[in-house]
C-alpha cells in the first residue's frame, strides 16, 4: 500500500517530464496508451498503481530539448492501485497526506539528449519535501496500429519513499513495505 503510493508519484512526474521535454507545441498525448505507474514491494507481494490526473506545462522548441523547461503537477487524490481501501490509506497522513499536500510537482532543471534517450533532471516535490531526481527516457518514433505517427517515451527510476516522508511513521510500512519504489513511465504522443 505504501509502496504503491511512493512509486506512483515519481512515475507520474517522469511521464510528465518526458512529455514536456518532447513538445514545445501543445501536447497531443495518447491518453489511451500513456501511463504514469509505479511498483512498490511488500514482504508478500508487489503493489502496482498509477496517477490518473496530472498537467504538463512545457516551454521551448521540441527540436531543441536541451532548452526546454517542464513543469508537471500531479493530483495526489487520483492515485489508483485497484483497491479503494488501500488508495484511501495512501491519501491519508500516513502516506501522501493529500489534504495537506494535494499535489506532487516536478520542475526540470536540465534536459540532455543522449543517443536514443533524453536524460531529464529536475526537482521533485512531495509532502513539502524537495529532492533532485534524474530520469532517463528511451525515445522511439513510428506508426501506431492505426497508421498514425507517434513518439513513445519510456522511463524508469527508483526513489526512496523516506526521502519524501511517505509512510515514514506508518507501522504497517515499517513492518512490510520496502523503502525503494520503482516508477514506470510510458508517454505516447501523436506527432
Amino acid at each position: 500500500m505504501k509502496h504503491g503510493f511512493r512509486s506512483a508519484l515519481p512515475a507520474l512526474l517522469g511521464i510528465i517530464f518526458v512529455t514536456s521535454i518532447a513538445f514545445a507545441a501543445p501536447l497531443k498525448l495518447d491518453s489511451t496508451h500513456s501511463k504514469v505507474g509505479f511498483t512498490a514491494e511488500t514482504l508478500l507481494f508487489d503493489v502496482d498503481g498509477q496517477f490518473g490526473e496530472y498537467t504538463v506545462e512545457v516551454e521551448g522548441d521540441k527540436s531543441k530539448p536541451a532548452n526546454a523547461k517542464i513543469k508537471v503537477t500531479v493530483k495526489v487524490a487520483s492515485i489508483d492501485t485497484q483497491n479503494q481501501k488501500r488508495d484511501d490509506h495512501l491519501r491519508s497522513p500516513d502516506f501522501f497526506d493529500a489534504e495537506k499536500h494535494p499535489t506532487i510537482t516536478f520542475t526540470s532543471t536540465s534536459i540532455r539528449p543522449k543517443g536514443n534517450q533524453l536524460i531529464v533532471k529536475g526537482n521533485l516535490t512531495m509532502r513539502g519535501k524537495t529532492k533532485p531526481v534524474t530520469i532517463p527516457f528511451k525515445v522511439a518514433k513510428g506508426k501506431n496500429g492505426a497508421g498514425v505517427d507517434t513518439t513513445t517515451y519510456k522511463g524508469k527510476v527508483t526513489i526512496d519513499r523516506n526521502d519524501f516522508g511517505v509512510g515514514t511513521d506508518s507501522v504497517a510500512a515499517k513492518i512490510s513495505l520496502e523503502d525503494e519504489v520503482e516508477l514506470k513511465l510510458l508517454v505516447v504522443t501523436f506527432d
